[in-house]
C-alpha cells in the first residue's frame, strides 16, 4: 500500500511537530514537508506533489484561504485539510466550496480525527468535518427512514462514530477487517449514506447509537 504523503503547513512550530509526531506512528502516513507560511504552503504543495496539505487558516505571508484558492485556480489535485481555530458555519462553508475536503476545528480536535480526516479526504471523501460541524452546516431533513439496523451494525456504527478504524473496530468486535467492511456497506446502504463521517452524523443525528 502506497503511504499517503502529507505537507503540514501552520506557522506555529510546536503544532506543526505535535502533528507530525502523531502521524509518525500512524500507518501508512507520511509527512514529506512543513510549512510556516502561506507562500511555502504554496510552493511546497506545486513542487512536493502531496496527497493531503494540512493547511492551518493563519499563516503569514499568504492566508490558507488564498493557499486554498490558488491551488483551486491551479486545477491542484492536493486534498486539502484544514485545522483551524475557526467555527463559524458561513466561513467553513466557503472554505469547503473553495476546495477543501475537510475541515477540523483545533479546540475539539482528536488524533484519532486527525488521522481519519487524512486518510479519508485522502481516498477522496468530500466534507469530512466534525460531527458537531457536519450537523450545522449540512443539517437536512429527511423523508425516508433508514431501514432497520440489526445488532452488530449497531455496535460497528457506534465504534464508527467515536473514529476507530476496520482494523481497531475488527479487534474490538473479533471480526476479520473484511467482515467489517462488508457490515459498513450494509450499514451505508441502509442509512443511504456514502462515508463514515455521514454515517456517523446520521447516526448522532437520529439517535441511533
Amino acid at each position: 500500500m502506497n503511504e499517503i504523503r502529507v505537507i503540514l503547513a501552520d506557522d506555529y512550530p510546536l503544532i506543526r511537530e505535535s502533528v507530525r509526531k502523531l502521524l509518525s506512528k500512524a500507518e501508512g502516513i507520511m509527512v514529506i514537508g512543513e510549512a510556516g507560511d502561506g507562500h511555502e504552503a504554496l510552493e511546497m504543495a506545486s513542487t512536493l506533489e502531496p496527497e493531503v496539505l494540512v493547511l492551518d487558516m493563519e499563516m503569514p505571508g499568504l492566508s490558507g484561504l488564498k493557499v486554498a484558492q490558488q491551488l483551486q485556480l491551479k486545477k491542484s489535485p492536493v486534498r486539502i485539510l484544514v485545522i483551524s481555530t475557526y467555527d463559524d458555519k458561513q466561513y467553513i462553508q466557503g472554505l469547503l466550496e473553495t476546495g477543501a475536503a475537510g475541515y477540523l476545528v483545533k479546540s475539539e480536535v482528536t488524533p484519532d480525527m486527525i488521522i481519519n480526516a487524512i486518510r479519508g479526504v485522502a481516498r477522496g471523501e468530500k466534507n469530512w468535518v466534525s460531527p458537531r460541524l457536519f450537523h450545522q452546516i449540512f443539517e437536512t431533513s429527511s423523508d425516508t427512514s433508514a431501514k432497520t439496523l440489526n445488532s452488530q451494525e449497531k455496535d460497528i456504527l457506534r465504534l464508527v462514530v467515536v473514529g476507530k478504524t476496520d482494523r481497531e473496530i475488527s479487534s474490538t468486535l473479533g471480526l476479520t477487517e473484511e467482515q467489517v467492511s462488508q457490515h459498513l456497506d450494509a450499514i451505508f446502504n441502509k442509512l443511504e449514506v456514502v462515508s463514515r463521517v455521514k454515517a456517523a452524523v446520521h447516526a448522532v443525528r437520529e439517535g441511533l447509537v
